[in-house]
């Protein structure tokens, strides 16, 4: 069977499972639902893969961040990246009829991740936010929502090396040993394109922590 072929059956099997998450729950539910929607993310990006097309595949990131309000800063300089986030926390008594507000100026501690990125070219953080991921190049490229990912055939990445190659000492090398890092967040996305990055979470208020990047960002 031919991948195209492949996609459009898992495609209707996710959809019959998305159905059957509509009605009352026998058990098992859910769970075919992730296999359903991993079956065809795995088949989107290897339908793009085999035509060269840029795809989105899973980042190794270990922190997962706060699905509804991880408020994001990016603050970077010529020659440092940071990016800052509330990580995901699980409220024990929470029973769905309340909402966490976050105030990302309350001088509260709370969760909180930093992630360095090493030899930065370039960042960005804006649209399109979760409802409009839609309309994002990489839907049905393997996007998947509240993720971090690498993007493969990175179009914005040949762009950038493309730009550089006018340079009199341009080293193409360099540009070969980056990655395009996206990360989706509820009401932003944030792209980067760099070498790798390192991150550190710590228990602290956004201020503070805000803080302290700006110091290493002027050092």
């Amino acid at each position: 069977m031919s991948v195209e072929k492949s996609l459009a059956e898992a495609n209707r099997r996710l959809n019959a499972a998305i159905a059957v998450l509509a009605r009352k729950h026998k058990g098992g539910e859910m769970e075919e639902f992730h296999a359903a929607n991993q079956e065809v993310l795995r088949l989107e990006r290897e339908l793009a893969g085999s035509r060269h097309e840029p795809y989105a595949v899973p980042c190794d990131f270990p922190v997962k961040w706060d699905v509804g309000a991880p408020l994001p800063f990016l603050l970077c300089s010529d020659y440092r990246t940071f990016l800052t986030f509330y990580v995901s926390q699980r409220e024990p008594h929470w029973d769905g009829t309340y909402a966490r507000v976050v105030d990302p100026a309350s001088k509260a501690e709370a969760s909180l991740c930093l992630v360095k990125f090493h030899h930065c070219a370039s960042a960005k953080l804006g649209h399109p936010n979760d409802e409009a991921q839609r309309g994002h190049p990489l839907e049905g490229r393997g996007l998947e929502a509240y993720t971090a990912q690498i993007v493969r055939n990175s179009p914005w990445l040949a762009e950038v090396a493309k730009t550089n190659s006018a340079h009199p000492n341009d080293n193409p090398a360099l540009w070969n040993s980056l990655n395009h890092y996206i990360f989706w967040f509820h009401d932003s996305t944030f792209e980067c394109l760099a070498k790798s990055y390192e991150i550190e979470l710590t228990v602290e208020s956004m201020p503070e922590l805000l803080s302290r990047v700006q110091a290493m960002l002027i050092k």
